[in-house]
C-alpha cells in the first residue's frame, strides 16, 4: 500500500459520513446536473444546489457577475425553479450520483423555510438541508435572520422541526459582531452543523457611466479577497460550539483547503473557484492527498489534533 493508498480523506458531518472533505457551494453548482458532463460528481464529498424558495423566482435583472480584485461580485437575486420544480424536475437526475446532495433552503419569513422543507422531506434523493439564514425577515421589519440570536433560534427551530428525516446545515452571514453566539444560538437550536460563511454585500461603479456594473446596486463579494476574513470567522465559530463547521470562502488550492481543515472546519465548499474553472472542486483531491502525506498526516482528524497541538 502507497501512503497515498493509507490516507482517509473521508469526514464525519454529524450524521452524514463523506467520502472527502471537498463540496460545491450553492449558488455557483447549479442544481448539480448542470456539471455532470464536465465534473465526476460521484468523486466529491458533495454538492450543494443553489437556493430553493417557496415559489419561483426570476432573481435580479441583468448584469449579475462583475469582477473585483482577487473576487468577484454577484447579484443573481436568488433565481430558482422552486422546490416543488426542483423535486419533478431535477431531483430524479440527482438520483444517479452517489454523493451527497443538500438542498439549500431560503424564505422571507418562518412559514417559507418550513414549507420548502416539507415539500422536499416527501422527497427521495437528499442528503440534508443548508438554511440560508442571511434573508431580511419581512414580518420582523425586514432585519436579517441571521444577525439576531433571538432570530437565527426562532427560524433553526422551526426548521428542525419540519426537517424530521434530515441533518440540518445553517449557513451563517459573515455581517455579525459576535459570530460565536449566532453559531451557538443555531446549535442550541437544533443545528447539525454549520456553514462559515455567506458573501461580504459590496459595491462596483463603472466610472464612465456612474451606474453600478451590476443590474442592483450592490452584490455580494466573494473569492479569494474574503478569504482570509473567512478564515477567521470558522476558526471562532468552532471556538463557540461543539457541532461541526464548514468553511466557505475563497477557496482555489489546496493550502487554502488545508488552512480552512487546520482551524478546525471539518469540510470546505468551492464557490467562485468553479466560475473559472467547473472542475476546480474535482482538481482538489489529489493535491490534498499529496498534501497530507507531505505532512505525514493520514486523516483530516489528525490534522485538526497537530494545529490544536501547535497552537495551543
Amino acid at each position: 500500500m502507497s501512503a497515498a493508498d493509507a490516507v482517509d480523506l473521508s469526514v464525519q458531518i454529524g450524521a452524514l459520513r463523506l467520502r472527502n472533505p471537498i463540496l460545491a457551494a450553492s449558488g455557483t453548482f447549479g442544481y448539480g446536473v448542470e456539471f455532470a458532463h464536465l465534473v465526476n460528481l460521484n468523486r466529491l464529498g458533495g454538492f450543494v444546489v443553489k437556493g430553493l424558495s417557496r415559489e419561483p423566482m426570476e432573481g435580479a435583472p441583468p448584469p449579475r457577475l462583475c469582477d473585483t480584485p482577487s473576487g468577484m461580485l454577484n447579484a443573481v437575486g436568488l433565481q430558482n425553479i422552486g422546490a416543488h420544480a426542483f423535486v419533478t424536475e431535477k431531483l430524479p437526475l440527482l438520483r444517479n450520483y452517489d454523493s451527497a446532495v443538500l438542498a439549500n433552503v431560503f424564505g422571507y419569513c418562518l412559514e417559507d423555510y418550513v414549507e420548502v422543507i416539507r415539500v422536499l422531506e416527501d422527497a427521495e434523493g437528499l442528503a440534508g438541508y443548508e438554511l440560508n439564514i442571511s434573508c431580511p425577515n419581512v414580518k420582523e421589519g425586514g432585519i436579517q435572520f441571521g444577525n439576531d440570536p433571538a432570530q437565527v433560534a426562532d427560524v433553526v427551530t422551526a426548521a428542525r422541526r419540519a426537517a424530521a428525516r434530515r441533518p440540518l446545515w445553517v449557513k451563517l452571514s459573515p455581517l455579525v459582531a459576535d459570530i460565536g453566539l449566532i453559531a451557538k444560538a443555531a446549535e442550541s437550536a437544533g443545528a447539525d452543523a454549520l456553514t462559515v460563511a455567506n458573501t461580504y454585500p459590496a459595491m462596483a461603479i463603472d466610472t464612465r457611466t456612474l451606474k453600478s456594473r451590476l443590474g442592483n446596486l450592490t452584490g455580494g463579494l466573494s473569492g479569494p479577497a474574503i478569504r482570509p476574513i473567512t478564515l477567521r470567522l470558522v476558526w471562532e465559530a468552532k471556538k463557540a460550539v461543539k457541532i461541526p463547521v464548514v468553511g466557505l470562502g475563497g477557496v482555489e488550492t489546496v493550502e487554502d483547503v488545508l488552512e480552512y481543515l487546520s482551524v478546525g472546519a471539518s469540510a470546505v465548499q468551492i464557490g467562485t473557484a468553479s466560475f473559472a474553472d467547473p472542475r476546480a472542486s474535482e482538481r482538489l483531491l489529489a493535491p490534498l492527498t499529496k498534501a497530507l502525506v507531505q505532512a505525514n498526516v493520514n486523516s483530516i482528524s489528525e490534522l485538526h489534533q497537530k494545529f490544536a497541538v501547535q497552537n495551543d
